[in-house]
């Protein structure tokens, strides 16, 4: 049978018996399983008519008005074992607006950071480590914050802990056991020396204890941000991350 050609030939293979004979899949043989289309997050990810978040709120002493953060996770590979959520855009509202053009250009660099796709961890840093001139402030619970946007790189932080993005490095049981005993020794030290306190000085220590956690006195750990360094044995030991100056 013959088979006329009408077309230019741009182009032509020789194919041998032997490849007809490997191209077809022997019989009873198994079927190569489909794999799932992995889908990444880069530029090209169109947004949903809907997405999933979360909102926090910041309240500093540097601003008059309350912060209120949200992030938007785009949900990728839904229904997949390869389902994964991650921020797709951030948005910072206050009543505040002395601020509003930093807030805008900060809020639309962080979206196209988390559009980009890629390791978005890497700004965390980068925002945590901004200082005010002013001067920083404490969170309840000891944390230091040397600027409000330190304290948005916070938020952003907890937010990728919250939906599994990132992991805190877990404490070993032996420092957590070592942490333990330091800080009941250093309790019970100080409760030697102010063994008959005043009224009043009993309230304070109270206040004190229930607004950090830490011991009165404790300074601030540059591990961890956080009030909790006291000094022990003649060295400067932190009480939340065991950080020692003596290794």
């Amino acid at each position: 049978m013959s088979i006329k050609i009408e077309k230019k030939i741009t182009g032509y293979t020789v194919v041998k018996p032997e490849d007809k004979v490997a191209a077809t899949p022997a019989a009873g043989a198994p079927k190569e399983p489909r794999q799932a289309e992995v889908i990444q997050m880069h530029e090209s990810v169109e947004r949903p008519e809907t997405l999933v978040g979360s909102t926090f709120k910041i309240k500093s002493p540097l601003f008059e008005h309350a912060l209120y953060v949200t992030i938007n996770d785009i949900v990728l590979n839904a229904g997949t074992p390869h389902e994964q959520r991650r921020p797709f855009e951030i948005f910072i509202n206050s009543k505040n607006m002395d601020h509003f053009q930093w807030i805008v250009a900060l809020t639309r660099i962080l979206s196209a950071g988390f559009r980009k796709g890629g390791d978005v961890t890497v700004i965390l840093e980068e925002l945590k480590a901004v200082v005010d001139h002013r001067g920083g402030f404490f969170k309840a619970g000891g944390v230091y914050m040397p600027s409000i946007v330190a304290e948005i790189g916070t938020v952003v932080e907890q937010h990728m802990k919250n939906i599994g993005l990132i992991h805190d490095p877990e404490m070993d049981e032996a420092t957590r056991q070592l942490v333990a005993e330091k800080r009941k020794a250093y309790e019970a030290a100080g409760a030697k020396k102010a063994s008959a306190p005043t009224a009043a000085g009993a309230a304070e220590l109270g206040d004190a204890a229930e607004s950090s956690g830490f011991p009165k006195g404790a300074t601030l750990c540059q591990k961890c941000n956080t009030q909790a360094l006291v000094l022990m044995d003649g060295c400067q030991t932190c009480l939340n991350c065991g950080y020692s100056k003596c290794g």
